[in-house]
Order: C-alpha cells, then sequence, then structure tokens
C-alpha cells in the first residue's frame, strides 16, 4: 500500500502524483521512542566545554582570612573556600560529554515515525522543480505555494545548487539534503517541502556500496561536465 501525493510546479500546476511508500510514510508512530532519539541528537550536539574553577584552581587563599578565635565570626581556614568572595564553586560543572547510545535501527524508526505523522496531516508537499537559475523571489514564492505556517523544511537533492542559493537566506526556510534528513529536523517544523528530484533520492535509499560523500562527489561531477 502507499499514498499518492500531487506534484505540483512552481507555479501551483499539477505536474504529476508521487507515490510514498507505505514503509516510510505509514507506519505506526511511537512517541517515546522519537523523544529519545530527538533528545539523543540535541544532547550530541552539545559542546560539554562548561568548567569552574574550585577551590584548589583559584588563586590566592595561603593564609586564614582572620584568626580563629575572639572575632565572634565563624572560623574559616581558606579565602578559597565556596563559601567565601572570590573563593572555588562546589559542585561546578566539568567539561563532559553528553553522547547517548541510538542505534541505527531506532534512528530510521524514529524517521520513519515522524514522517508518517507528517504525512497523514497533509503537511508533506512535493514540488517538480523550484528554479532553474537563482531567483530567491521565485524560489520563496515556489515553495510557500504549499504553506503560510512558519517553519517551513526543505528538502533538496544533491546537485540543486540554484535552489539552495535562492532559500538560503530566508529566515523562516530551514534546508537540509535528502541524505541528511532526521527526525529532529522533521519534528520542528510545520510543513516538509521535496524536490521530486529529492523525494526520489530519498525513497531510493543509498546506493549499495558507496557512501553518502561519494555519491554526492559523483552527481556534482557530471553536473559539471554536462
Amino acid at each position: 500500500m502507499s499514498l499518492s501525493i500531487e506534484i505540483k510546479d512552481a507555479k501551483g500546476t499539477k505536474a504529476g502524483t508521487f507515490d510514498l511508500p507505505a514503509e516510510i510514510f505509514d507506519v505506526q508512530v511511537n512517541v517515546p521512542l522519537i523523544h529519545q532519539v530527538v533528545t539523543a541528537q540535541l544532547n550530541a550536539a552539545r559542546a560539554g566545554t562548561a568548567k569552574t574553577k574550585n577551590r584548589g584552581e583559584v588563586r590566592g587563599g595561603g593564609k586564614k582570612p582572620f584568626k580563629q578565635k575572639g572575632t565572634g565570626r565563624a572560623r574559616q581556614g581558606s579565602t578559597r573556600s565556596p563559601n567565601q568572595r572570590h573563593g572555588g564553586v562546589a559542585q561546578g560543572p566539568v567539561p563532559r560529554k553528553y553522547d547517548e547510545r541510538t542505534p541505527k535501527k531506532m534512528i530510521k524508526a524514529a524517521l520513519t515515525g515522524v514522517l508518517s505523522d507528517r504525512a497523514r496531516n497533509e503537511r508533506i508537499h512535493i514540488v517538480s522543480t523550484i528554479v532553474e537559475s537563482v531567483n530567491s523571489r521565485a524560489a520563496i514564492a515556489a515553495v510557500r505555494q504549499f504553506s503560510d505556517r512558519r517553519r517551513v523544511l526543505v528538502v533538496l537533492a544533491h546537485g540543486e545548487e540554484a535552489s539552495w542559493r535562492s532559500l538560503r537566506n530566508e529566515e523562516d526556510l530551514h534546508l537540509i539534503r535528502q541524505d541528511q534528513l532526521n527526525a529532529y529536523d522533521v519534528v520542528v517544523a510545520d510543513d516538509l517541502v521535496f524536490s521530486k528530484k529529492a523525494i526520489t533520492d530519498f525513497v531510493a535509499g543509498p546506493a549499495k556500496g558507496k557512501s553518502v560523500t561519494a555519491r554526492a562527489f559523483e552527481s556534482e561531477l557530471e553536473e559539471a561536465s554536462a
């Protein structure tokens, strides 16, 4: 079983249909799994470089700030103590990694789950070709014909440089290549707009025996020589 979706050209005219495979765009949504994968992705993006100095790392504190008895104040042994001004920080952050183990099957299941949710709510759109040459106004109009919602994720294939350059400076549009599509970017987007080439390449999946970088490099060489 597959879901049929209309393909429109840049001017809004119907340019055919595309069958979305059910194994990608019509699966059961597992919300806890999506939450776990998205949280792990956000944690992996954290720098983990926050650092404060403890009492052994701050400068000074060689002698007692005041004598032990007779002042009426609580005894203090060093000006580097955390309860002293300019003292060290007690239990402060130290550099660490926030990475979580996320198996590939979980990542794939989360992505197909959010794509299926967007497909059921008619938030996935396909445009045949956005622009042939760099033209920001025409490219934005071609994408915005599908939705006036604030956040739109535009998925482009490798080689669609004119469309990429035309849309890259638009504030409410987020651009991504079809082989970099992930659950987080789909979750935070209100609508998804695929180019026909991008959705075709995404459904076809990676070519066996070749990495994403190698395929992208080959496609760019083909276009340069054409």
